[in-house]
């Protein structure tokens, strides 16, 4: 395998994705019977990584019959038009609220030119290619399809974003949960255990139907989630409460902080800091900064974006 992937049971592959840092992001392939799927992309340099993993397995782009963005925040689906110029028999599946976004992604490229900047954007996602309408498949919720011989479903998941869906794999028992069950980065585990925490992003931050969805995920009594950022969570239940608890508590913050004179981004990282110290995590504020900063700006603007609507 190389260096950037790993291969987990049930046929399934993961692939960093290459953006920004090195676990900051993965997608997943999923193989049967010699047909394949992506699930999230990463960006355009993605492509090149899941051609190889595809080769190490005696395929190619010819044998992969789904690109499945969970969602279309461009870290999950930069790559999508590229990935599915290259593999010309795929199909996109897509939630109904996101599929306008890859048919023309003028709107997605515009927004993140104003956070990135055009150079900014080209660096870190890459060229951001449109998908051909006639390839797309609008999954609603409880959308069921077959990659070989293993049923995928689609289950419709608001609270991150209101164009989420997370994909259930029979197989495995296991979701594909983009960014509905949190962030659990390796360089945080303690003792064998996960730090997670819900990635507020802008612009769809929505408590409610964020509970909602994890609570419906768990429903299905999964065995394991495949996070995008980063990787497989075994034992989901053992984290259910505390990402539940932390939705709560950066909602509470946020509201705390709705005053001209207060500022949140401290109040944020004092807050994750505090709750990284009691899972007993021992890296240094530098390494923490390096592994959480942007996480942390993208948590404070998507609780200001929320306040903004209420």
């Amino acid at each position: 395998m190389k260096t950037y992937s790993k291969l987990l049971d049930h046929n399934i592959i993961q692939i960093d994705t290459g953006y920004l840092r090195p676990g900051l992001a993965a997608c997943y392939l999923i193989i049967d019977n010699n047909r394949a799927a992506v699930i999230d992309t990463g960006v355009e340099q993605t492509c090149d990584r899941v051609q190889a993993v595809l080769a190490d397995q005696g395929l190619t782009f010819n044998n992969v019959d789904f690109i499945i963005p969970t969602h279309v925040h461009l870290d999950h689906a930069g790559g999508a038009g590229k990935l599915m110029q290259l593999c010309r028999n795929a199909q996109l599946v897509i939630h109904p609220f996101g599929s306008r976004h890859m048919i023309d992604p003028a709107r997605l490229i515009a927004g993140a030119e104003a956070v990135y900047g055009k150079q900014g954007l080209r660096d870190s996602v890459g060229e951001i290619i449109p998908v051909d309408e006639n390839r797309v498949i609008e999954a609603d919720d409880m959308y069921r399809f077959r990659l070989g011989e293993r049923e995928l479903l689609v289950l419709d998941t608001p609270g991150h974003a209101r164009h989420h869906f997370c994909v259930w794999d029979e197989q495995s028992r296991g979701f594909f949960t983009g960014d509905t069950f949190g962030i659990a980065y390796p360089e945080l585990d303690c003792d064998g255990h996960s730090f997670i925490f819900p990635p507020t992003t802008p612009v769809q931050f929505d408590p409610p139907a964020w509970h909602a969805s994890i609570d419906r995920m768990m429903a299905w009594h999964p065995e394991r989630m495949y996070l995008t950022h980063f990787g497989q969570l075994d034992e989901p239940v053992i984290y259910l409460n505390t990402l539940h608890r932390m939705i709560d508590d950066l909602a509470a913050l946020a509201l705390e902080h709705d005053a001209p004179e207060l500022v949140l981004a401290p109040a944020v990282k004092q807050y994750i800091y505090q709750e990284l110290k009691k899972h007993g995590c021992q890296l240094d504020n530098d390494r923490l900064a390096e592994v959480l900063d942007l996480d942390l700006d993208i948590i404070v603007q998507g609780l200001e974006v929320w306040l903004e609507r209420r």
